[in-house]
C-alpha cells in the first residue's frame, strides 16, 4: 500500500490542500494573542473580613482562626495563607489546578455561612470573597501627576475620566487605582468645647446626617404649568459644613465650626503614592492595568496609548499622564528576537540542504515543508486558544530542524530511483512506496518523545503543555506534508543533475563532502582499533555528566529580567502611618542613588497593612545596564538591612 499514491495522481487537489493549510495558518497567525508566557489559570479565592477597631491579635484569633478551621473541610485546597492587620483579615485559598473554581466558590460560600455564628457580632458585614488569578499581573502602569492641583482633584480625574475610559478598551480586565485620595470633609471635634457646650458626639452625628441630605424636593402644580422645585441640601465643602447648626444652647444656635475643626481633606488620609523620576519626586495617582486571559498584550497597549491624545485634550494643562512601566516593551523585543531567530534558522536549514544536495529543485521541494508545517501549526494553536509566547515560539524554532527530516528522507529515496534511470513519475511512485511507512513511523516516534510532557501535572505541566502540543503538531503536519506534497512535487519538478552538468560550486562541495567522509572513516577505524580507550572515554563522559548534573544550580524556571523589581518593606507591628512614610522616604533615598533605576513608585497604606510599603521599581533597559535585576537586588539589599525600624 502506498500512502502517497492518491496525492501523486492528483496534483491539483494536493496543491489546494496545502494552500488551504497555509491560508488558515496565515489567518490564525493574525489572530493569535502575544504574551510572554502561556496563560495559566490558578484556582485562587481571597476572603476578606473586617472588624472596625480590631487589633491584629483579635482579628487573627476571633476571625481568621474560625474561618481557617472551617475552610479545611473544603476539598482540593492546595495552600491557605492568612494575614491580619488592624481592622481587617485576608485569607488566600489556592486550590489544585484540576479543581473547578466555580465549584470551589460554592463550597466556600457554604463554609462562610456555617461559621458565621462563631464570628464577632461587631462585624459590619459578613466575610466576602472573590475569585482571583495570581498570574494576571498588571501589564501597564500609568501615573497621573500635578504639581499645582490638589491630590483629591487629581484622584477625581483618575477615577472618573482615565480609569473608566481605559476599562472600555477591548481586552482590559481591570484598572486598579493606587494611592486613592477621594475628596471628603473631615470634622475634628474638640472634646473640651463639646463639654463646655454640653453637646455629645451623638448630637454631632445626628446633625451631620440631618443637614447633609440630597433628596427630591418635589413639584409645584399650577393651573397651566408644573414646576420642579430644586433645593439641594447637599453640603459640598468644609466652609458649608462650618455653619451647620448642631444644637441650641440658651436660645442661640451652636454651629459645627464652634466645636470642631472642619477642613477639606480626603476619605483615607492614611494612604499615599509617589512617583520618583530623574526630575524629582511628587505625589501621584498610580493606575495598574490588567488584561483579560487570551488577549494580545501588544494590541491592548497600543489601543491604550492611542487614548493619550484624547486624555491630553480633556485634562488640565497642569495634569500629566505618563507611563510608569510597560511590560509590552519586553514582549515586543522578545517576540522580535524570536522572529529573527526563526528567520535565521530557516535560512540555515535551507542552506545546509543546498550544500549537501547541490540542486536548487531538490532544495526547494523539502524547504516547502517548512512554511506549510509552521503555518498549519498556527492554525491548530488558534483552535486550542494558545498564545504566541516564548515557549510556543521556542517549540516552533526547535521544530524547524525536525520538519524537514521526513521530507529529505523522501526526497533522497526518490532521487536514488531517478539516478537509476526511472522517470520522475515512476521514481515518485516507487520511492514513496518504499519509504512511506518508514516516514510515518519516524514521525510518530519523534512525536511520542513529547507525549509525556502532556501528562505532567501541576504548574510545570500547565506551563509546558503548550510547548509540547505545539512541537508535536508541527512534527505531525511535517509528516503529512512529506507523504503528500513532497512526492507530488518530486514527480513534477525534480531533476537530477548529472556529474558532467554540475557547476563549479557543486563539484567543490562534492569534493569537500568526500574529504569529510574519508576523515570520518579514518577516525572510525582508529576508534574500533582502540576500544578500551573509547570505553574509558565513555565512562569518563558519563561520570562527568552525573557530576555536572549534581553541581549545576536548579530552579523552578529560568531567571528572567523584565526591567522591573517589586519590593515590599515591612516595619514592626503597630508602626504608625507617619513613621511608615518616613521609612519609605529613607528607602527612596537609597533607590534614587542607584544608577540603574530609571523611576519607581512607592505606596504606603491602602490595601496593605499600615506597617508595610510597596515599591514598583522600573529599571533602565537591559541593554543600558551591565547588571541584571537579580544582581541589582543583591546590591540594594545590604543597604536596606542597615536602616533602623525594620
Amino acid at each position: 500500500m502506498n500512502v502517497s499514491d492518491w496525492f501523486i495522481r492528483r496534483p491539483v487537489a494536493t496543491s489546494l490542500l496545502m494552500i488551504a493549510i497555509a491560508l488558515f495558518g496565515v489567518l490564525a497567525y493574525r489572530t493569535l494573542p502575544v504574551s510572554n508566557l502561556p496563560n495559566i489559570d490558578f484556582p485562587t479565592i481571597t476572603v476578606n473580613a473586617s472588624l472596625p477597631g480590631g487589633d491584629p491579635g483579635t482579628m487573627s484569633s476571633a476571625i481568621a482562626s474560625p474561618l481557617e478551621r472551617q475552610f479545611t473541610t473544603i476539598s482540593g485546597i492546595d495552600s491557605m495563607t492568612s494575614s491580619s492587620s488592624t481592622g481587617s483579615t485576608a485569607i488566600t485559598l489556592q486550590f489544585d489546578l484540576d479543581r473547578d473554581i466555580d465549584g470551589a466558590a460554592v463550597d466556600l460560600q457554604a463554609a462562610i455561612a456555617e461559621v458565621a455564628p462563631l464570628l464577632p457580632p461587631g462585624m459590619l458585614a459578613p466575610p466576602g470573597f472573590k475569585k482571583v488569578n495570581p498570574a494576571d499581573e498588571p501589564f501597564l502602569h500609568l501615573a497621573l501627576t500635578s504639581r499645582t492641583m490638589p491630590i483629591s482633584a487629581l484622584d477625581d480625574y483618575a477615577e472618573t475620566l482615565v480609569a473608566p475610559r481605559i476599562s472600555m478598551v477591548p481586552g482590559v480586565a481591570q484598572v486598579q487605582v493606587n494611592g486613592q485620595q477621594k475628596y471628603a470633609v473631615r470634622v475634628q471635634v474638640d472634646p473640651r468645647k463639646l463639654r463646655a457646650q454640653q453637646i455629645g458626639l451623638s448630637d454631632i452625628d445626628s446633625a451631620l446626617q440631618n443637614w447633609n441630605v440630597n433628596v427630591p424636593t418635589g413639584q409645584l402644580f399650577g393651573a397651566e404649568v408644573t414646576y420642579n422645585i430644586q433645593a439641594s441640601g447637599q453640603l459640598m465643602d468644609a466652609a458649608a459644613f462650618r455653619g451647620l447648626t448642631v444644637s441650641y444652647r440658651n436660645g442661640a444656635p451652636v454651629h459645627l465650626g464652634q466645636v470642631a475643626n472642619v477642613i477639606d481633606s480626603v476619605e483615607d488620609n492614611k494612604t499615599a503614592s509617589w512617583l520618583y523620576t530623574k526630575d524629582g519626586s511628587q505625589r501621584a495617582i498610580i493606575l495598574d492595568v490588567s488584561r483579560q486571559p487570551g488577549t494580545n498584550t501588544i494590541e491592548i497597549t497600543d489601543a491604550i496609548r492611542g487614548l493619550f491624545p484624547a486624555f491630553a485634550a480633556e485634562l488640565p494643562p497642569s495634569v500629566h499622564l505618563m507611563v510608569r512601566g510597560d511590560h509590552s516593551l519586553n514582549i515586543r523585543k522578545s517576540f522580535s528576537d524570536i522572529q529573527v531567530t526563526m528567520a535565521v534558522t530557516l535560512v540555515l536549514v535551507v542552506g545546509v540542504i543546498f550544500l549537501f544536495l547541490g540542486n536548487i529543485s531538490a532544495t526547494v521541494i523539502p524547504a516547502l515543508a517548512l512554511p506549510v508545517s509552521i503555518l498549519g501549526t498556527f492554525a491548530v494553536m488558534s483552535m486550542l486558544g494558545y498564545n504566541l509566547d516564548n515557549l510556543s515560539m521556542m517549540a516552533l524554532i526547535l521544530s524547524v530542524g525536525f520538519v524537514v527530516d521526513d521530507a529529505i528522507v523522501m526526497l533522497e529515496n526518490i532521487v536514488r530511483h531517478l539516478e537509476e534511470g526511472e522517470t520522475p513519475l515512476a521514481a515518485a511512485f516507487n520511492g514513496s512506496k518504499q519509504i512511506g511507512f518508514t516516514i510515518v513511523s519516524m514521525t510518530l516516534s519523534l512525536a511520542a518523545v513529547f507525549i509525556p510532557i502532556l501528562f505532567m501535572r501541576g504548574i510545570l505541566g500547565r506551563l509546558f503543555r503548550e510547548f509540547a502540543v505545539t512541537i508535536t503538531t508541527a512534527i505531525l503536519i511535517s509528516g503529512l506534508v512529506s507523504v503528500t506534497l513532497t512526492p507530488m512535487l518530486c514527480s513534477r519538478f525534480l531533476r537530477v543533475i548529472r556529474p558532467e552538468e554540475a557547476g563549479g560550486l557543486s563539484r567543490w562541495l562534492e569534493r569537500q563532502f568526500q574529504r569529510s567522509r574519508r576523515a570520518y572513516g579514518v577516525t572510525l577505524g582508529w576508534s574500533l582499533r582502540h576500544r578500551p580507550v573509547m570505553l574509558a572515554m565513555f565512562v569518563a563522559v558519563l561520570a562527568s555528566t552525573a557530576q555536572m548534573f549534581r553541581v549545576i544550580p536548579k530552579g523552578f524556571v529560568p531567571d528572567s529580567d523584565d526591567d522591573e523589581i517589586r519590593m515590599t518593606i515591612r516595619a514592626a507591628q503597630g508602626t504608625s502611618y507617619g513613621e511608615m512614610v518616613g521609612l519609605a522616604r529613607q528607602v527612596s533615598d537609597i533607590l534614587e542613588k542607584n544608577q540603574y533605576i530609571d523611576r519607581f513608585a512607592p505606596t504606603v497604606g491602602g490595601v496593605s497593612a499600615m506597617n508595610t510599603a510597596r515599591f514598583s521599581i522600573q529599571l533602565k533597559p537591559r541593554a543600558e545596564r551591565p547588571l541584571s535585576a537579580a544582581q541589582i537586588i543583591r546590591q540594594i539589599r545590604p543597604q536596606l538591612v542597615r536602616l533602623p525600624g525594620f
